[in-house]
């Protein structure tokens, strides 16, 4: 085995940091002290700056990441996520944070099918997903503008059923990956004295 590929070095890290007990440094229950649920994009530009940027640290917030911080559908994963961590984990704000220059404006079908054909993915296969009913121009949704794309995930999670009603406030920001800097999109108290 090639001990310099990237699983054996995590691996290797993780030997060290748990023989010499670093772990000790992060410990905290399930909950979110601050009671609140961050969507942000995975962006590798926002691994610890997002949560510098905010003032958030271990236990403070449960983080959700995905393609564009987007939500596409109402009960997929990222709103279950979502959901769980308001109804089962305490949290009682949601904050969506987009980023200027995100990848998911520049994603669309043809760029995706073409990366997927340099990867071996077969033209069959595509083609079978196709006629199964996925339909990829609605399933890569990208987007031109931050903002719409905030205010519109910011939408699906107010007006979920299973959240409406319980008048939780959900805020919509774009953080600038280079500086840290975060912009105000839509003030969710405002939508939670509805």
């Amino acid at each position: 085995m090639n001990k310099t590929e990237n699983l054996y070095q995590i691996l290797e890290s993780n030997e060290k940091f748990v023989a010499q007990e670093l772990y000790q440094d992060y410990q905290t229950d399930k909950f979110p002290d601050k009671r609140m649920v961050i969507l942000t994009c995975m962006d590798t530009r926002l691994v610890d700056l997002l949560e510098r940027a905010m003032g958030i640290t271990q236990g403070h917030a449960k983080i959700i990441k995905s393609a564009g911080a987007q939500v596409h559908h109402p009960f997929g994963s990222v709103m279950h996520s979502i959901l769980i961590a308001i109804h089962m984990l305490e949290a009682d704000e949601v904050l969506v944070v987009g980023h200027h220059d995100c990848g998911m404006q520049s994603v669309g079908k043809e760029i995706f099918v073409e990366k997927m054909l340099q990867r071996g993915i077969s033209e069959k296969t595509i083609h079978m997903m196709e006629h199964a009913g996925i339909d990829l121009h609605v399933w890569l949704k990208n987007f031109d503008n931050v903002y719409d794309s905030v205010r519109d995930s910011v939408s699906v999670i107010v007006n979920h059923p299973f959240l409406a009603e319980a008048k939780i406030p959900v805020h919509g920001l774009v953080i600038d990956p280079s500086t840290g800097k975060l912009e105000l999109v839509v003030n969710g108290y405002e939508y939670s004295d509805r």
